[in-house]
């Protein structure tokens, strides 16, 4: 019978065999010595040291005898990272060496540094076990055979056998043999690999330098020598002759991704100041001066429109010398800080309309404007009491303001719950839009020139222009029928003009005009009325809300639009001259008039059909509840509780991928207003966000966005940043978030984990504080606030030099 030996790290011999020496004494000892010496066995004679972290690596050996047909062994763990080496040992054995579970070669398929150094008088062990290791290297390296001849001929050996053999110790006959299988089978491997896999011949050519690296590793490298391979059906694994990639990258394809990034990335993001005419007002899309310079009229104010660079800025847009944070909101509507918008021109020009003055180191808003200059409040309610059918917040509650000035009308218009568009070019009236956003009202730079205003046909509730030097009568008046297609059906045009009151001759040819035009139109003057306080005459119309006017009038001037002309299409889209028909369909959008705000807020449309499908997948109507479930719980808690944001200081919000309106639909109870953006290639659901009583707007994220630097407290992105990357330059559209956002601004952007941790690194290099990021199942969550931080370098933007 063979005999083992466990030696412990302490080399101490077990009690059990201590007691058997008192009791046989020293004959029976003799005896058993001189039986031990006749018998081989393999015994752990000293432990080395291993890799090991949390978990002991255990090495299962067995002990071969060549009398004997029982193989008998026990599991060791490894302690104080430990490893064996085997010698030959006779004697003094407790009972329990001998054991050995039968499991051993399954649950311990492989040890990371199992590694023997052999003794002077173990040179047949090494030799042996020197031989068994080139075999295996050279199976696991060049040998991995043909599944469709079945397992190698080394995986073979273990598993038949159900163990790992080791070579014994006084290097008989079982030993050689074992070896010299091991090495004859791991040749054939060999060949069978080299006809299957012609690359690994290539890397791996001579048995010579296969042998030269094995010696390598055993005399150099403690973690490469008798690897215990698993057996079974364990051993399927090493049968691979080819490999797919599955869900692994390659090395190639990541460091060619991660170089093509930096490249398209500026090379570890090397920001710096934007060098323009514009300096700390710079909009990219309207201070393209090249383009300007390229156009062949300027007529029709070709000149304020957008005219996009074809490569977006990269660099930053300097802060204004002496900024500091916005007043909050209300006291905003009142007084800014001049250093923020230091522009004293306007001032200077419209001071004695009340619409701006300059005091100390504020800039002063009275609450008029060149219609009101006793405050706007008096008239608004003069506009209601002129046609009480109007009911500010409640029947009318979106208003397109055009020529808004500094924007006081809309300004005032939050204290009736009315929710106001205003807009207005970027032209001699000094930053007049910069004021109104600083003020923290909405608005835009646009013109009313070429193009129809990117917003949805069918959606204001009231159009309003207040002397806003737009000429509506000339060419047809294309211009005013561009107001006719945005304006609801059933909807108000309010105008507060000299023609309306004033009898000079170009006033009262204006007038005429304006008469039979929108006559012609269908439109029905409801009230001419003079406000005594200011002097002024209000002329306010409505639209029909049928067709039957237009198919009653004598001449088709002018002309109703083709059926083809969608009148939703906005995005530079040519104006035409020619009248969009009333949807008369119950189900259609525009046939019936909104429920009553706040009501219509959460109120599903009427024409969104459960035959529709929605964004996400679902039926249109469900879609809607949804999203707007969903916003409301996230807001309430989350955003409000969990981002440390200090909301006290947000009131210019954007939704930059609105979908339903339902973000903003959540903050409605707070003092903020929200610009809903929904871009070109996504689904139009910008209706939908006007039906609600919010409004928006349509735009390119590949471009700039039509307003001045510093506009937002805040910005809200939903999985915008990976569709972007997907399409736009990406540098650019980040500058761009920078451009838009207020120093102490926030950013709340969910996307997917790569885009988070590539867009937190992109923030960090520009010293914006993150405040916080979360993933879960690869979705990310990031809040970060910008500082007023600036690069030193500069960069000039050529095409915006004058």
């Amino acid at each position: 019978m063979a005999l083992g030996k466990y030696s412990r790290v302490d080399n101490k011999k077990s009690s059990g065999y201590c007691r058997t020496i008192t009791i046989v004494g020293f004959v029976a000892l003799c005896l058993v010595g001189v039986w031990m010496l006749t018998s081989s066995s393999v015994v752990p004679d000293q432990t080395s040291d291993v890799s090991s972290s949390e978990n002991k690596n255990e090495v299962s050996t067995k002990a071969h005898v060549s009398d004997s047909s029982e193989n008998d062994g026990t599991d060791t763990s490894a302690n104080e990272n430990k490893s064996k080496q085997f010698e030959d040992n006779p004697g003094d054995l407790p009972e329990d060496a001998t054991k050995e579970d039968a499991n051993s070669q399954q649950e311990d398929n492989s040890t990371n540094g199992d590694n023997e150094k052999s003794t002077e008088g173990n040179q047949e062990v090494k030799e042996t076990e020197d031989k068994k290791d080139d075999g295996e290297s050279r199976s696991d390296e060049n040998g991995e055979t043909s599944q469709e001849e079945g397992e190698s001929k080394t995986t073979n050996a273990d598993s038949e056998g159900g163990e790992i053999k080791e070579g014994n110790s006084d290097g008989d006959g079982a030993s050689e043999e074992t070896s010299n299988e091991t090495k004859s089978d791991t040749e054939e491997g060999e060949k069978k690999s080299e006809e299957s896999s012609e690359e690994t011949q290539n890397e791996d050519k001579g048995d010579g330098k296969i042998q030269e690296k094995v010696d390598e590793k055993k005399d150099g490298d403690s973690e490469t020598s008798n690897e215990v391979y698993p057996s079974g059906a364990q051993s399927e694994l090493l049968n691979e002759t080819t490999t797919q990639s599955g869900s692994f990258s390659t090395q190639a394809a990541e460091s060619k991704n991660a170089k093509e990034s930096q490249k398209s990335l500026g090379q570890g993001y090397n920001w710096k100041v934007c060098k323009t005419f514009a300096g700390p007002d710079y909009i990219p899309c309207l201070d393209n001066l090249e383009a300007m310079r390229h156009l062949t009229s300027t007529k029709h104010y070709e000149h304020r429109e957008r005219h996009c660079p074809e490569n977006p800025p990269t660099c930053l847009v300097p802060l204004p010398e002496g900024y500091q944070r916005s007043i909050e909101w209300p006291t905003s509507r009142e007084k800014i800080w001049y250093h923020n918008v230091p522009h004293p021109k306007l001032a200077q020009v419209k001071g004695h309309q009340n619409w701006v003055k300059v005091s100390g180191e504020h800039l002063i808003f009275p609450g008029g404007g060149t219609q009101f200059k006793n405050g706007a409040l008096h008239y608004i309610d003069f506009i209601q009491q002129s046609v009480p059918d109007l009911a500010w917040g409640k029947r009318s509650r979106v208003v397109l303001d055009v020529g808004c000035g500094v924007a006081s009308f809309g300004g005032f218009l939050f204290d009736r719950d009315v929710l106001t568009m205003s807009l207005a070019p970027k032209d001699e009236h000094e930053a007049q839009v910069q004021f109104a956003l600083e003020r923290g009202i909405p608005a835009i730079s646009a013109v009313m020139g070429t193009k129809r205003l990117p917003y949805p046909g069918r959606v204001f509730d009231i159009v309003h222009c207040a002397r806003c030097r737009v000429p509506w009568h000339i060419e047809g008046g294309k211009l005013l029928l561009e107001l006719n297609r945005l304006l609801r059906p059933g909807g108000y045009f309010v105008w507060s003009a000299t023609p309306v009151y004033q009898k000079l001759d170009e006033d009262v040819e204006i007038w005429e005009a304006m008469k039979k035009l929108t006559k012609a139109m269908c439109w029905e003057v409801v009230s001419i009325t003079k406000d005594t306080v200011n002097q002024v005459g209000i002329a306010i119309y409505h639209k029909p809300t049928s067709n039957e006017c237009y198919e009653q009038r004598e001449q088709n001037d002018p002309p109703l639009c083709s059926e083809s002309d969608d009148p939703d299409a906005a995005w530079n889209v040519p104006l035409q001259a020619c009248i969009h028909k009333i949807p008369v369909s119950e189900s259609a959008r525009g046939s019936q008039w909104p429920e009553m705000w706040p009501a219509r807020v959460a109120k599903t449309p009427y024409w969104l059909s459960s035959s529709q499908t929605g964004v996400y997948g679902k039926p249109a109507p469900e879609d809607f509840a949804a999203d707007n479930k969903h916003w409301k719980r996230v807001v309430e808690k989350s955003y409000l509780k969990g981002m440390g944001i200090n909301w006290s200081t947000v009131r210019n919000v954007m939704d930059m991928r609105a979908v339903y309106g339902g973000f903003a639909a959540a903050l409605r109870e707070m003092n903020v207003w929200v610009m809903n953006v929904v871009s070109i290639d996504s689904p139009d659901t910008l209706p939908i966000i006007y039906e609600r009583g919010l409004f928006g707007i349509y735009h390119n994220w590949c471009e700039s966005f039509s307003t001045y630097p510093r506009t937002y407290d805040l910005l809200h992105a939903d999985h915008l940043f990976s569709k972007i990357k997907a399409k736009c330059n990406y540098m650019a559209f980040v500058a761009e978030v920078d451009r838009l956002l207020r120093p102490e601004g926030n950013i709340i952007v969910r996307d997917d984990v790569e885009i988070i941790t590539e867009l937190e690194n992109m923030l960090k290099s520009m010293n914006w504080e993150i405040r916080m990021t979360f993933s879960k199942d690869n979705e990310g969550l990031l809040c970060a606030m910008k500082t007023k931080w600036r690069p030193d370098d500069l960069e000039t933007v050529t095409y915006a030099i004058a």
